[in-house]
Formats: C-alpha cells, structure tokens, sequence
C-alpha cells in the first residue's frame, strides 16, 4: 500500500482529505509542523508528499528544501496562494505539482495517481541513456553530469528521459504536454512547462542562458540536439 506524507494543520482540511485518500487506498500520515513533518520524513518511506505552504514554525517550502537534499520522492504543494510567483517558487524548489485551495477531490485524486504512476513506471525501466556528458540509469533513476551526481526532480528527469530517448527530433509542446501527463494536459499550461524547461537547462547546460543542447524552437517546441 502507498505511503503518503500529508502535512497540514488547518484541522477542518485534515480529517476530510485523510479520510479520502484512506478510503482512496493509501497509507496517510499527517504532520501539522514543519519540525513534525522531517522528523516523521526521516523515520519513514513515503511514495509521496503533500505539502501546505504555511505552517505554524515555518512553510512547506522550508519541507521541501530539507526533503530535496536527500530524495526525489514526488511532492504536491497544496495552498491558498494562486499567485504565479508562489507557483514557480514551489516548481523551483523541486516540487511536481501545484495545487491551489479550494480544489476538487477527484482532481486531486487523479494527479496523485499520475504522478505515482509516473514514479513507478520509471523505477521499473532498465535502460541506460547517455549524450552530451549526461547519462541516466532509469533503473535506479540516477542522473549524473560529467561524472557527478545531478539531483532531478520527477517531472525534471521525466523531461530528461523524453528528450534523451527523442535525439535530435524537433518535438512540438503539445506533444511533451501529451508525455508528460498521461495524455491529459490539463495538469499543466504552458508557462508550468517552461519553468520546467528552465530549470532543466540551469542544471544540464554549462551555460543556461545560451543553451547548446536543448534548445528552443520558437512557436513550436524543443529540440535535444546530440553531437
């Protein structure tokens, strides 16, 4: 059964959302602190993370900073804050989804299930992908860059995988949308995906700015260009 972290203090929110996913099928922890979310982080494994931003010793993004020093494990940022600045703050910091408040259960139930999938699918890969100094062990869903270790979130690496698996082939926006998420884009828009992009390119280019191996196709897509 999966394992999920929910860390949240609002306690009008809590026994409704755990109930759900309980029933749902998935093991639910809840943390109502920061200091309670690591220490129950350190001591378990969880297939997943459900963060609220603002907690009563700090925010989920302080969470998510601690967790993304050790793991890679899939988060969700559920807040009240809709504001773009607070989004890409969370996709920054290693998060895979951003979910504002008030939000649909079936929605929510339907992204964690994605994103699990996704989680699973790629540990169960067996292949090695390596171009441009990059090299990636889908089996143990490891990436490294000139030989040192690189820490990439799921929707990162995911990204990585389809444009490494794709060499040299133009790939248009709807369709990494439509590999990205199961078909559905509606999980995301097309200013999430370049932040996604952006954040991909700040740790695989020696210089982001002026990318030399993935690069942008204005208007239409990206581009993985192998030498």
């Amino acid at each position: 059964m999966q394992r999920i972290l929910y860390v949240e203090d609002d306690l009008s929110l809590i026994d409704g959302l755990q109930y759900t996913l309980e029933i749902s099928g998935y093991t639910v922890d809840n943390a109502k602190t920061k200091k309670e979310a690591l220490i129950l982080f350190k001591k378990n494994t969880y297939d997943l993370l459900l963060l609220d931003v603002t907690l009563p010793d700090g925010t989920g993004f302080d969470v998510c900073k601690e967790v993304r020093n050790s793991s890679t494990v899939p988060i969700i940022f559920l807040t009240a804050s809709d504001q773009e600045i607070s989004i890409v703050r969370g996709l920054d910091m290693g998060a895979d989804d951003y979910i504002t408040k008030p939000f649909k259960l079936n929605e929510l139930l339907s992204r964690i299930k994605a994103i699990l999938r996704r989680s699973l699918q790629f540990s169960k890969a067996d292949t090695i992908l390596e171009a441009n100094g990059i090299r990636v062990d889908t089996a143990e869903r490891l990436v490294w860059k000139n030989d040192e270790p690189l820490d990439l979130p799921l929707v990162e690496y995911k990204l990585l995988c389809l444009f490494m698996q794709n060499p040299n082939h133009l790939m248009p926006r709807e369709m990494i949308l439509d590999r990205m998420w199961d078909g559905n884009g509606n999980f995301v828009d097309d200013n999430t995906l370049s932040v996604y992009i952006r954040r991909l390119r700040n740790k695989i280019e020696d210089t982001p700015n002026q990318p030399k191996y993935l690069l942008t196709e204005r208007g239409i897509g990206y581009k993985w260009v192998v030498e």
